[in-house]
């Protein structure tokens, strides 16, 4: 018996890019790497997710842009997971550089210093990875996939997961930031047990 279509699909033109059409669901992550005068760069990224069931990280980028050619050069990154209280912080770590290529909002943004890698993070964000580089693939049209090895990892004591308590309750009470591309955000606070078969093996 043939699949029942429940909706009309509407054919997407593949000869450009096709993720403006509709919404999809991502993190929000500001990354935070060192210029060459040693200030601050950060700047928010949604394309990154772990990159294996082990602690390796990763998030695409342009060549273009300071933060990969700092990660080029110093072989470190930092990565703050954001609240959904801090979205204006993340919209300001996005502003446009000034002509002669200095980011004085940056300057302004409350930072902390991470621990094993030379890279700032931005305070009051719930998850802190510290990450050195592992590789880099280039050449997906104008954008790069950039890959570290979380070296460091530490996370807010409101979000950690415990035997002791529900996670239902958790995600309630430390709400998750969700980004909706492009250019919507959601605050996740209410969250379903996912019904995976007897079984079931990552």
């Amino acid at each position: 018996m043939a699949d029942t279509v429940t909706s009309t699909l509407i054919e997407l033109d593949t000869s450009s890019s096709i993720w403006e059409s509709f919404f999809t669901v991502f993190p929000l992550v500001v990354i935070g790497t060192r210029e060459t005068d040693g200030s601050d760069d950060l700047a928010p990224k949604h394309l990154a997710m772990p990159m294996s069931w082990k602690n390796h990280f990763g998030f695409v980028c342009t060549p273009r842009h300071n933060t990969y050619q700092n990660i080029q050069r110093n072989r470190q990154f930092a990565v703050t997971y954001m609240r959904p209280s801090q979205t204006v912080l993340a919209s300001l770590a996005a502003t446009p550089r000034c002509a002669d290529g200095s980011k004085p909002i940056t300057q302004a943004l409350p930072t902390f210093a991470a621990q094993s890698v030379n890279a700032p993070l931005l305070q009051d964000g719930y998850l802190f990875l510290e990450c050195e580089l592992q590789q880099i693939v280039d050449n997906l049209e104008e954008n790069s996939l950039i890959i570290g090895r979380i070296k460091n990892a530490r996370v807010a004591e409101d979000a950690l997961r415990s035997s002791d308590r529900d996670d239902e309750d958790l995600v309630y009470s430390a709400p998750l930031l969700a980004y909706l591309y492009p250019g919507r955000f959601a605050e996740i606070a209410s969250s379903n047990q996912l019904p995976l078969p007897a079984g079931f093996k990552r």
